[in-house]
């Protein structure tokens, strides 16, 4: 398998409980925090277009970066270039984690769907 880049924030449960995940199936992957560094366009673009998820997915959209920035409304003005440079922005604006080899992506965390990726 290639080397796995994990995009999540340390405080997160959700992103904890994909760690333990990983961690107990002695799979490696490389820590981004995803508030600092977040995920470049290119693969949030190749996210939406690879995965079969839609670029509204990427949003948090219970995060207050979502919500005070008026993204709900916002989403359905802007083109997809202006959305996808927006969360490549701001990390805080995105679902996280996200688990990606370069080829395969899962966004968020469910084992099932972890086991189908990545087991």
């Amino acid at each position: 398998m290639s080397d796995l880049t994990f995009y999540g924030y340390a405080k997160c449960s959700t992103c904890k409980n994909a760690q333990r995940w990983l961690d107990e199936r002695e799979l490696s992957y490389t820590f981004v925090d995803i508030t600092s560094a977040p995920p470049p366009k290119s693969l949030l673009a190749a996210i939406v277009a690879s995965e079969g998820y839609e670029l509204k997915q990427l949003y948090n959209t219970s995060g207050k970066a979502y919500r005070e920035g008026g993204y709900g409304e916002l989403r359905k003005t802007l083109s997809k270039g202006d959305q996808l440079k927006a969360l490549a922005g701001n990390g805080r604006l995105i679902k996280r984690p996200i688990l990606s080899d370069g080829t395969r992506h899962t966004l968020g965390f469910k084992a099932e769907v972890y086991e189908a990726t990545w087991g």
